[in-house]
Parts: C-alpha cells; sequence; structure tokens
C-alpha cells in the first residue's frame, strides 16, 4: 500500500478531490496539521462525491505525529543503507514488520518504506525515483508548499516534477498528487 500524506492543505475541493484519488486506487491519506477547512466542509464534501466511505483516512494533529507513525513502527533491522533490489551488493535480507499498520513491507526487502517529498524546487525528478510497498508522498500546503525544516530533513527523498516553459509557479496540488502517485504505482505493478 502507497501513502499519500498532506501538509496543512487549504484549498476543499483539492483535497476531496486527492481523497477520491486515493479511493480509487486503495492509497492512505493522511491529512496532517492545521487545515484550510473542516472535513464536514461542503465542498470537500462535494469533491469526493460519495466515495469517503471508501476513503482510508489518518488525522494527524502535528507532523511530529505523523513521523513518529513511520519512525515507531519502522521494519526490524532496516538500516539507510540497505540495498535497492537491483544494487549490485548482496546482503541477507532481514525479516520486516509493516512500517505502517496495514502496509505490507513487500517493498524494499528489509528497508523501511520512505517518506517522498514532492516539492517544486526538487530537482531529482519524480520519474528517477524508485518507489515501493510501504513509501509515503509528502505534499505540501497550496500556498507554502513543505516546511524548510521537513525539505532540509528529507532532502535525499526530495523529488519534484518538470514544468518545462517555467511560466507557472506549481502545478494544481491535486495534479501533482495524480502524476506521482499513478508514477509510484505503474513501478510497483509494472503497468
Amino acid at each position: 500500500m502507497l501513502h499519500v500524506a498532506l501538509w496543512e492543505p487549504e484549498i476543499p475541493p483539492n483535497t476531496g478531490n486527492i481523497a477520491r484519488l486515493c479511493a480509487a486506487t486503495g492509497t492512505r491519506l493522511h491529512l496532517i496539521g492545521r487545515l484550510g477547512f473542516r472535513l464536514d466542509d461542503r465542498s470537500l464534501r462535494r469533491a469526493g462525491l460519495d466515495y469517503w466511505e471508501a476513503v482510508d483516512l489518518v488525522r494527524h494533529i502535528t507532523f511530529e505525529e505523523f513521523e513518529r507513525l513511520f519512525v515507531s513502527t519502522r521494519l526490524v533491522g532496516a538500516t539507510d543503507d540497505t540495498p535497492l533490489p537491483g544494487d549490485r551488493t548482496n546482503r541477507e535480507a532481514k525479516p520486516a514488520v509493516p512500517l505502517v499498520p496495514g502496509a505490507t513491507g513487500q517493498g524494499r526487502i528489509g528497508c523501511p518504506p520512505r517518506i517522498w517529498c514532492v516539492e517544486t524546487s526538487g530537482e531529482r525528478l519524480y520519474t528517477q525515483a524508485r518507489f515501493h510497498d510501504g513509501d509515503c508522498l509528502l505534499f505540501g500546503s497550496e500556498s507554502r508548499g513543505l516546511p524548510p525544516g521537513v525539505r532540509e530533513k528529507y532532502a535525499p527523498t526530495l523529488i519534484g516534477i518538470p514544468m518545462p516553459t517555467r511560466k507557472v509557479r506549481s502545478l494544481n496540488l491535486a495534479t501533482a498528487v495524480g502524476i506521482v502517485l499513478y508514477e509510484a504505482l505503474r513501478q510497483l505493478h509494472n503497468w
């Protein structure tokens, strides 16, 4: 299972569209921090249509709470230097438990799923990332993006979506989530 996390989303229709996307793909949705709307907001419900019951939604009051969920349930025996499939090293895989409740832990053998930060400033393209089961795609708020401290902490997994004309500052949040989520799903399912 993949995870999509939204840091302080502000626009109800964006979150509603992302929730609908998550329901359609079996992706868990995490909402983090102060929201720019109420979860019972009419426009949020309208954007998600009648799919809200199918959304696997987890609400986190702080980023630290969200992070603790991932850190406290990391895969046993995994280290940051554990090789990815295709690496030319030949290390023995260690037993694993899921990173997040509901994750299968069948991504990188013996490795914890990662938090991928998707930002306009990400120099590494999302198509260059190698996604694995249990990974989380983290997106910032529509007007501010992710906090600088989060971008710095997760710099090795900071990725971006190219905008060749450079005539716009950023893509719509729901559009960006759809682009990256479907690339991750394509990789996981060999589509």
